[in-house]
């Protein structure tokens, strides 16, 4: 009975290995286990490649093959008729197999032996359905799924800031989706690096913390392109001492490293990036302490909401900004808490990064933009300031395109919010905020 392969993803999650029927020239055949199958579209698997093996032999010679595969769930048998295409050896399909294949080798065991050379790609030719043996029922089908999407995409277009838009998201992944650890990175285009503007279901909440692309799950879906998901605990994807691996040796470095917030021993993990107009902007990011948490519809849905987050974050960047003032009332100041003694504030020009009473707060363009604000305040008595001003300061050294603006002025809100010790930004209007001080400010400069 002829299926479709949509139909026997759940074969391809990595529970059970499958076997693969290749023939030499003399038409001698061979069967072996394979590690992996894994879904490419509605027409392509690719396969792990790992060893140079009889198999590997015969689809060089011979590019047609037959592979089986269980259903975890119901043990129904399928067969996929595949003609082979080609091998890669990087980008999104080899990634994710990379990924995928560290979790199969670290829960069986395997992990020294089980080494990815490339990813064959095949041509889906056909699929059936094995007739005959004793199946079992399939656990029921997750019901609502389409509605929450529905849901968050009514709560997203309702959105008129970035602050909003990420809280909306991240309600909808530890609310109905039930994803309770989870996180939201920005890309510093500058920097190459991701920075976390969200999280929820962590001790604290990593506001700050930075990420090399190429660095673990998320690093990798952002350097891709492409989702990325493990469902079993791998040292390969760990963060506790990678994230560390893109900071230099210098102590100011190291001062100014925000603990990343991740759960200690994830079991389950799922990245996938954020784009907007065809340009990396961020990643979204959920885990788990449970093997087998995200499956391939968590991994579609998430797709989905990273899609819809992106053009909403590229809707709001292209939107027309107000003029400095444009004549509208401003939001009277929130009461400032009397402050015993001044805040001092330093700033080293390195690498702008900003301590307050000696306590790390942020670095980079965010801690040149609180920089400025200061020292305005300082020189002209100013508290009201507008996107527009900052976008137009060569000093900042905002990109031309895509800077990003809101994202680097949202990160600086939550970490005044965290360790500002009563400093904060305040939004006033659209394009415009306020830098409220508790009291007297000691800005120094080295």
């Amino acid at each position: 009975m002829s299926v479709d392969l949509a139909e026997v993803r759940p074969c391809m999650e990595g529970a059970i290995p499958a076997m693969m029927a290749t023939c030499a020239p003399d038409g001698t055949p061979n069967v072996a286990y394979i590690s992996q199958v894994f879904h490419v579209d509605d027409r392509h698997v690719a396969l792990s490649f790992q060893f140079f093996n009889k198999t590997r032999q015969n689809i060089l010679a011979q590019p047609q093959a037959t592979v089986l595969m269980l259903h975890p769930v119901t043990a129904c048998f399928y067969r996929l008729h595949l003609r082979y295409l080609r091998t890669e050896t990087s980008g999104p399909v080899f990634e994710g197999m990379k990924a995928q294949l560290a979790g199969i080798a670290s829960h069986s065991g395997m992990a020294e032996v089980f080494r990815l050379r490339g990813a064959d790609i095949y041509a889906v030719l056909a699929v059936e359905a094995v007739a005959g043996g004793q199946t079992l029922p399939d656990k029921p089908a997750r019901c609502g799924l389409l509605n929450v999407l529905r849901r968050a995409s009514e709560r997203l277009a309702l959105c008129t800031t970035l602050d909003e838009l990420l809280n909306s998201v991240v309600d909808t992944l530890r609310g109905p989706l039930d994803l309770p650890h989870a996180m939201v990175l920005m890309l510093d285009p500058g920097t190459q690096r991701l920075y976390t503007v969200a999280s929820c279901g962590y001790a604290r909440s990593g506001v700050g913390s930075e990420i090399a692309l190429g660095d673990g799950v998320i690093g990798v879906a952002a350097r891709e392109r492409t989702p990325v998901r493990v469902n079993h605990m791998t040292s390969a994807y760990r963060y506790s001492q990678a994230v560390r691996s893109g900071l230099g040796n210098d102590a100011c470095e190291r001062l100014t490293d925000i603990p990343y917030p991740g759960l200690s021993e994830p079991h389950s993990q799922l990245a996938v990036p954020v784009l907007g107009a065809g340009r990396l902007l961020g990643v979204l990011f959920v885990e788990s302490e449970l093997d087998m948490r995200l499956g391939f519809e968590d991994e579609d849905l998430l797709v989905t909401l990273a899609g819809q987050l992106g053009a909403a974050i590229e809707h709001l960047r292209l939107g027309v900004e107000p003029a400095d003032n444009g004549g509208a009332t401003l939001a009277p100041p929130a009461e400032a808490t009397p402050c015993a003694a001044p805040l001092q504030v330093r700033c080293f020009s390195a690498n702008q990064s900003i301590f307050i009473n000696d306590t790390y707060l942020i670095k980079g363009v965010a801690g040149a933009i609180l920089c400025k604000l200061l020292r305005d305040h300082a020189r002209h008595g100013r508290s009201e300031f507008s996107n527009r001003e900052l976008r137009l300061d060569p000093a900042l050294g905002l990109p031309d395109v895509a800077d990003n603006l809101e994202a680097r002025l949202l990160l600086l809100q939550r970490r005044l919010q965290e360790q500002g010790q009563g400093m904060r930004i305040e939004k006033t209007g659209r394009g415009r905020f306020r830098l409220a001080l508790p009291g007297p400010v000691q800005l120094l400069q080295d």
